[in-house]
This record gives C-alpha cells, structure tokens and sequence, in this order.
C-alpha cells in the first residue's frame, strides 16, 4: 500500500512539471510583448478601401406610385437604369497607384473610388479584368510614392506558414485577421480555379485584400470563402500572387483583357485507378483525353494518352491547375511541360499562343429588319471554341449573342446552329440570310452541348 502512495504521488509530480513547463506565462518582456503589430503597421497602408458604383436594371411599373395596384401588377413594366453601389477591397502594387482588386468588386463598375488608410481618396480605373480569374488591374492617376506591397513568388509558399488577410470586411472599416496557409492548389470548393487556402477569418467586404506572410510580402489576394451561412467559417481562398504578376505585367503592357494561353486540349486527373492502369506507383498528372488539330500541344508531339506531369517543374494535378501554371508563364513564348509515355518522363517546350481565329469567325449581327434583330452569329474556330467554351471537336456556326429576341424564342449563347426551315447552315451568312426572310412559324435546329434542340418561332 505505501508502495503504491509514492507511486501515486510521483506521477502527479511528474504531470505538475510538464504542465508547469507546457502551459506557462511569459517569463521575459520580449515574450510579453510578442505582437503583429509592426507588420501590421508596415503593411496595411498598401491596403485600400473600394467603393464603387453600378448600375442594374429595374422594373418600373406605371402602377408603382398606387397603393393597392404597385402590389398586384408588381415586377410588370420597362426596365430602367439603377445606380447601386458596392463595396471591397483592394492591394496597391506600385508606388505609381497599381492596385489589385477582384473582378466581382469592380469588373461592371460606372464609378471606383479608393480610400487609403490614412483617408485620401482618389478615381481609379480598370485597365485589365478578367471574369475566369476574378482578377482586376486598377490605375490611380496623378499619384506617385503611394505605399505598395511586393509580391511572394506561390511556388514557395508552404501549408502551416502564419497569414494575415487584411481587408475592409461588412464595411466596417479596415480589419486584420490572423491564421495560417492552410491548403495549396484548392478549386476553391465552387468549381475551377486554383487558390490558396487559409482559415484566417474573410468575410464580405474581404475580397480584394491581401493575403501577406510574416515578411510583409504579398502571398494572394483574398477572393471567396466556402460557408453555408455567408460568413467565416475559416475556410477561405486567395488567388496566388504569381497570377497577380502576370496580370500586373499584361497591363503595364497595355492589354485590356487578359491574354490567357491556350491549351487546345482536354484531360483528366490521374487518380489511383488511373495510375495503377498507367503502371506508375502514385496518383499524379492529367491525361489528355482529346486535343484540337491546331494546339500547341498537338504541334509539340503530345497525343491523346500521353500524361502531363508538370509545367515549368512545377507538378499539375487538374485541368485548372494546368491552366494555372501556363497563365502564370504567359509573359514567355514557350513553357517546358513534362510528358509520360509508354513508362518514361520528356520534357517537352510547348508554345505558349493564343487561340488562332483560322478559319476567320466572320461575326455577323442581324439588323432590326431580321426575325430575330441583335442576334449574332459566327463561324466556329479555335478562338470561338475558348470564348464560348465549346466541346473541342465543335464546328459550324455558334449564337454568339442572342439579342433582343433570341432568348425569348428559346436560344442561347453556344448553340451550334444547324438548320432554319429548310436551310442548312454551313457559314454565317447562311444563318443571316435565313432570318432576314424568316416568317411566323419558322423552325430552328440546333445543337446544344451534346443535345438537339428544335425551337419554334
């Protein structure tokens, strides 16, 4: 029994001294006063506040100003202009007023005006945006020696870095928050794209804002969250800085759209199943399942089978992740792609080009005497496929817009049009000269996807 008190006793000694040196308060003024504070300082002037103004349609109704009448014929009328306005964040990347924002904030803006942290205010313009990668280049004129942020290279970035996302969330005002990089290479949980994971707090009013390491460097500028509610539920996304560069370079070459290359092909991840067919010891890759004559792919000798592993010696492991990385590269001719075939790895330069408009897409838009006044209507080539996103093997004529009428007759951008009445449509003008004589009860056949429509109008 006496033995077993002191064994006791010595276990509840052991456990007070590792609780003692585990969990212990401060015991020097430099651990007391461990603090963000200086980054923060350093860093949030490059951060600024975006309001914006645009405007929407609205109904009118003549019965809006009636009380008992605005509700019964509510939603009836025109549509008119509404001016509303909006609000997020963005990061300055130059001291002569570059800033970086989200397509989302100001991609359809009438009016930006920025609002640095010490409270000046200046107009701002978009210079280069781009829905797909929800990504805006903004000039602020007539500024110079502004505070900016410089830009981490993503391919250093490791999951378990500490982050701050600094921003303007709920407009509240300028807001830090603190976390880590908790992920790499995330779809972002709503469809394609490539970001950055990390759990420290965005919400609302975020997008836009930085995404900085513990250097004060720029690591991605905050874009999304995944929450069923609407607010943090630490799972947020960044785009990586490296798009960042190759937007910031494309504007400062003077485009006006983002100049994305194009692959010409189309794939799949390489999951375990794959990989155990392909004979390789891991999952890792995409397989090309189907490539158009004209890509750079086709032309630099990859086939349908082979596996891409890695562009640039940085590993692909989705179409958006490939996509990702040849965006990152398009200020270069050429990208070193890594090719598997038959069990060996060769690296392979591809062309780094844009989607070539061969044959020419002769875009024609129907006058107010046609059928159906504000449609238009082009030939199918590369450049159309990569706009509309069509399936690679698309040919014929494609809605490229379906005017004032065409949606209420049922068509819609990317249908492959392929007889009005009783004539077929080979080249655009066919389509044109068929609407132009078009009468009640005219039928329309298309192609849509993988599925035949027939319309009637």
């Amino acid at each position: 029994m006496r033995r077993l008190i002191l064994t006791v006793l010595l276990c509840v000694a052991g456990w007070g001294a590792y609780a003692q040196d585990s969990t212990r308060v401060p015991n020097s003024r430099s651990e007391i006063t461990l603090s963000f504070a200086p980054l923060v300082r350093e860093t949030a002037p490059a951060v600024v506040n975006i309001y914006v103004k645009f405007e929407t349609q609205a109904q009118r109704s003549p019965f809006m100003d009636d009380p008992f009448f605005e509700r019964l014929f509510e939603g009836f009328g025109q549509t008119q202009p509404r001016v509303q306005n909006s609000l997020g964040s963005g990061v300055i990347l130059s001291a002569d007023g570059i800033v970086v924002s989200n397509y989302h904030v100001v991609g359809q803006a009438t009016e930006i005006r920025v609002v640095l942290n010490d409270g000046r205010e200046y107009e701002a313009r978009v210079l280069l945006g781009d829905r797909d990668s929800d990504l805006a280049i903004l000039k602020i004129e007539g500024v110079e020696d502004l505070p900016f942020l410089s830009l981490r290279e993503s391919e250093t970035v490791e999951v378990g870095e500490l982050a701050l996302a600094i921003g303007n969330p709920f407009g509240v005002g300028q807001t830090v928050s603190s976390g880590i990089v908790s992920g790499l290479a995330r779809s972002g949980g709503l469809g394609a794209g490539y970001f950055i994971q990390t759990d420290a707090p965005i919400n609302p009013g975020n997008s836009g804002g930085a995404l900085i390491d513990m250097g004060g460097q720029l690591l991605g500028v905050n874009t999304r969250i995944l929450s069923r509610s609407g607010g943090s539920n630490g799972i947020g996304f960044a785009i990586p800085s490296d798009l960042v560069a190759a937007f910031m370079k494309q504007a400062r070459d003077g485009n006006d759209r983002f100049l994305r290359p194009w692959a010409g092909a189309t794939g799949q991840a390489v999951d375990a199943d794959l990989a155990e067919m392909l004979g390789r010891d891991r999952p890792g890759g995409i397989i090309l399942a189907g490539l158009h004559p004209a890509s750079p792919l086709a032309r630099a000798g990859f086939e349908v089978g082979d596996v891409v592993l890695a562009v640039d010696g940085a590993p692909v492991n989705s179409p958006s992740e490939m996509l990702f990385r040849m965006s990152v590269a398009s200020n270069k001719d050429s990208a070193t792609m890594t090719r598997l075939r038959g069990g060996e790895s060769t690296d392979v330069a591809v062309a780094l080009i844009q989607p070539p408009e061969d044959p020419p897409r002769d875009e024609i838009t129907l006058d107010e005497d046609a059928a159906l006044p504000g449609l238009s209507v082009a030939r199918i080539n590369p450049a159309v496929i990569a706009e509309i996103n069509l399936p690679l093997g698309a040919e014929g004529v494609v809605v490229t817009d379906v005017g004032v009428l065409g949606g209420r007759v049922g068509l819609r951008v990317g249908d492959i049009l392929q007889r009005i009445d009783r004539r077929d449509i080979i080249e655009p003008v066919d389509a044109a000269a068929a609407l132009r004589v078009a009468r009640r009860g005219t039928t329309v056949r298309a192609l849509r996807g993988t599925s035949r429509v027939q319309l009637r109008f």
